[in-house]
Parts: structure tokens; sequence; C-alpha cells
């Protein structure tokens, strides 16, 4: 059991308040009427266990968590190899960089790719 308590009774979304999709998904989802608990990367500092844990739930490695076409990711890193370590120092530092929205359902997690996404959970 990891850090990270999900419900079958409510959505657990992980998102950044700044990106557009994030905001497309929260308002169809409550358009839905489906019950989100929202977690806003930007003001919640994730631990390096959530981390690991989202990108076992979506059964990737972390590097593959981190959007490198971010401008943020472009403008401070290159591509390159990093220890999942590094990874986990970068989301956690510049937590934009994080590919979202994730959504978790009890044992089911997505990445949300259009806003329609929520209803698959």
């Amino acid at each position: 059991m990891g850090e990270i308590a999900t419900s079958e009774r409510q959505i657990t979304l992980f998102y950044s308040s700044k990106s557009t999709r994030a905001k497309q998904t929260l308002a169809y989802a409550k358009a839905e009427g489906l019950p989100i608990h929202e977690i806003d990367i930007l003001k919640v500092t994730l631990t390096g266990t959530q981390i690991v844990e989202l990108a076992d739930k979506l059964n990737i490695e972390v590097k593959d968590l981190v959007n490198q076409e971010h401008p943020t990711y472009k403008s401070h890193f290159d591509h390159h190899e990093f220890s999942t370590d590094d990874w986990i120092k970068m989301i956690r530092q510049n937590p934009e960089i994080m590919k979202q929205p994730i959504a978790l359902r009890g044992k089911t997690t997505i990445l949300i790719e259009t806003p329609t996404d929520i209803i698959k959970i």
C-alpha cells in the first residue's frame, strides 16, 4: 500500500492548475457530476514515493512521467538519460513538467489525453 489513497467512490485527479487540458477535464467532470478529489501539483509538492507510485500505477517509468516537450523542461534540461532519483527531483522542483492530468479511482489509473477521458475511469 502506497501513500496515495484511492477510493471507488471518488476520482482523485492530479493536475496542474495552469494546464488548459486539466481545466477542461475538471469542468467536464463537474458537468457530469463526477466526485473529484483535486490535487493541484503546483500547490501540493508530491513526495518521491507518490511520484514513483503514479508511474507504477500507469505502468510506466518515472522518466516517462516527464513531458520533455514542456517549455520549462526544454529551457532547463537537455534530452538526457537521468537516474530515477534525478527524474523525481526534477518533477518535485518543476512540477509543471509532469504529464497530467492523472486520474485515479480504486485500482484504475489513467493519464488523461482529452478531457472526456475522465468518464473512462
